[in-house]
């Protein structure tokens, strides 16, 4: 029950708020009359079941390793399925692109959220004329103290996240509830026929609302990226409670919407008419659970980019360790400053939620299809033909959503767009620079270096104590290495080479001494899970090593090449190899390489 309760307020937030804005931006454009309500809540629930409860829990978070759940996840899967090196390149490309697209969406999803939160204030007397600015600076120093508390970690607070959720689903199913009782007839809606006969009767009207229809599933993906922090099954009993409140709170606002066609902000109308006494802490909640959405946006996001670093397709940006207890809880400044600059540009360019939510969507219906695509792929190889045959009817119905936001590019959905194009280029420019730079590296083979490294091991004098030399392998030798010890003659008695390799696993970790090299030349490796936080200091403690020094190779890249140049200012600006692992700087010798790109 505990992990249950945790998971409403880690998963659940982005999807929980989304009542407070989709029927409104939907019928701010659709007229209220009682088949347009009919059709509207019919799409809004067979979506919630077609593309949450369908392609999310049941589908995708069957396909897990060790638990844990993701783009990468499921590229990791795909890969050894395939028969080519191009096929597997593409599959590659398209989970850059899912990547990409959740930083974009992930970017919208705090702004619409706290900016919708905060308008509801203009229902309370004498609030009702507050200018939109200060409401965007409210939410804007909301948002600023939100990403600066990130770096003090969220582990003491998030015990909080899960019971503050259970209150606010509790009040949406209360509330949509008390609603349906004035209204039974909205209960018509279940029926998915109503839906289908308000698109093909409002033709391409019907078919642009689908593009906001689609925002009541935004933060469906959380239900598989999160499943590693507690597991598939306190997530899905979660999703049934969940589901239900949701369910009832967008039938409640379509009952009230029929006895008050006038309304314009549904979700706080609807709660002001109740109960209007309640309606401040009301309104105090709705804010405390966009903040928790974010909250959860923001620590999904740090652990998509740690995916990133870990499986070498983003640099090594700084990342510090906020808990001792959970190994998840980790800050990544570069991308928690990224994101409030972006989610305060946003708010200060559309103003208004409602002008927001037009443009929100695309990024997470892009996600959702790369998703389905990939599903479909890996059920069919795994031979699992019935759910393939359903990953592949989600994907045509990903595909009519996804051509219907093509609609909000006018609108600003480029935003999203623009923003995902950042990573993306980081990540192409990041991936291809690497293996550029690998091959002008030219490493020595095996059998080449022992040659000389026996020489001069016996012929030279030997520096008293262990140095360590990092390289990927035993089996290709490291440019910087071999200029040290047969340019610089600098041997040691005691020469190790740590070879730190991820795994396809997300967790998992193992280290050992391999067989000597040659005499004063050892190997030891550590092999550990692509989401393990690595210790390397306390490993090497653990198994004896005392260093008296460690080297480490810099590259200084000359190039003419503006995308080189680029990369090479990418890795100048972050961390090391060396420096990502927080080993002892005082240890710490750069051996610099000149490399022509």
């Amino acid at each position: 029950m505990n992990k249950i309760i945790k998971s409403l307020g880690l998963v659940f937030g982005d999807i929980g708020t989304s009542p407070i804005y989709t029927l409104t931006i939907i019928f701010l454009v659709a007229k209220p009359t009682p088949e347009n309500v009919r059709g509207v809540l019919s799409l809004i629930v067979w979506t919630i079941i077609t593309h949450v409860t369908v392609e999310y829990a049941w589908l995708a978070t069957k396909l897990s390793k060790k638990g844990e759940g993701g783009t990468i996840v499921l590229r990791e899967i795909l890969v050894p399925y395939l028969k080519t090196g191009r096929q597997a390149g593409f599959i590659t490309l398209l989970s850059f692109v899912a990547i990409s697209l959740f930083v974009g969406d992930g970017v919208i999803t705090p702004a619409i959220s706290l900016l919708s939160a905060v308008e509801g204030s203009l229902l309370i007397p004498g609030f009702e004329h507050t200018s939109q600015t200060v409401l965007i600076v409210i939410a804007g120093v909301i948002a600023l103290a939100l990403f600066m508390f990130q770096r003090h970690g969220t582990g003491k607070v998030a015990g909080a996240f899960g019971p503050i959720m259970v209150v606010w689903f509790i009040a949406l199913a209360a509330s949509g509830a008390a609603s349906i009782y004035e209204a039974p007839s909205v209960i018509w809606s279940l029926n998915p026929y109503y839906g289908l006969k308000f698109v093909f009767e409002n033709g391409f009207v019907g078919f642009l609302v689908l593009n906001e229809v689609i925002l009541c599933a935004t933060g469906g993906e959380a239900l598989y990226s999160d499943m590693g922090h507690l597991g598939r099954e306190p997530i899905i009993r979660a999703w049934d409670f969940v589901f239900v409140a949701l369910l009832l709170n967008y039938l409640g606002q379509g009952a009230f919407l029929l006895n008050h066609p006038g309304a314009k902000n549904l979700l706080f109308e609807m709660i002001y008419n109740q109960v209007s006494i309640l309606y401040i802490p009301f309104l105090l909640l709705s804010i405390m659970a966009t903040i928790i959405a974010s909250q959860a946006m923001i620590s999904g996001m740090f652990s998509i980019v740690y995916q990133g670093i870990t499986t070498h397709v983003m640099p090594l940006f700084k990342v510090e360790y906020t808990s001792s207890e959970m190994r998840g809880q980790i800050y990544i400044g570069f991308v928690n400053w990224f994101l409030l600059v972006f989610v305060i540009l946003i708010m200060y360019e559309f103003r208004e939620s409602s002008k927001l939510a037009v443009a929100y969507g695309l990024a997470v219906n892009g996600t959702m299809t790369i998703t389905a695509v990939m599903m479909a792929l890996i059920y069919y190889n795994k031979r699992e033909f019935v759910k393939s045959a359903i990953a592949a009817g989600l994907i045509v119905t990903d595909i009519i959503f996804l051509a219907a936001n093509m609609f909000k590019l006018e609108h600003g959905g480029y935003w999203s767009i623009v923003i995902a194009m950042l990573p993306f280029s980081l990540i192409l420019i990041y991936t291809q620079g690497q293996k550029r730079l690998h091959r002008a590296m030219r490493p020595l083979n095996r059998e080449a270096f022992l040659i000389g490294y026996n020489q001069i091991y016996k012929g030279l004098h030997k520096i008293s104590g262990t140095a360590l030399f990092f390289a990927k392998s035993d089996l290709e030798i490291p440019p910087y290495i071999v200029h040290t010890i047969f340019k610089n003659n600098i041997v040691y008695e005691d020469n190790v080479f740590i070879a730190i390799t991820r795994t396809d696993e997300p967790y998992g970790l193992n280290y050992y001494f391999k067989e000597d090299m040659a005499p004063g030349l050892r190997v030891f490796e550590i092999k550990s899970g692509y989401m393990e936080v690595v210790d390397v200091e306390a490993i090497l403690k653990a198994s004896g090593i005392n260093e008296k020094t460690i080297f480490y190779g810099l590259e200084e890249i000359a190039t003419d090449n503006i995308i080189w140049r680029v990369f090479s200012i990418i890795k100048r600006v972050t961390p090391s190899f060396l420096q990502f692992y927080k080993l002892p700087p005082n240890k710490l010798h750069g051996v610099i390489t000149r490399v022509e790109m």
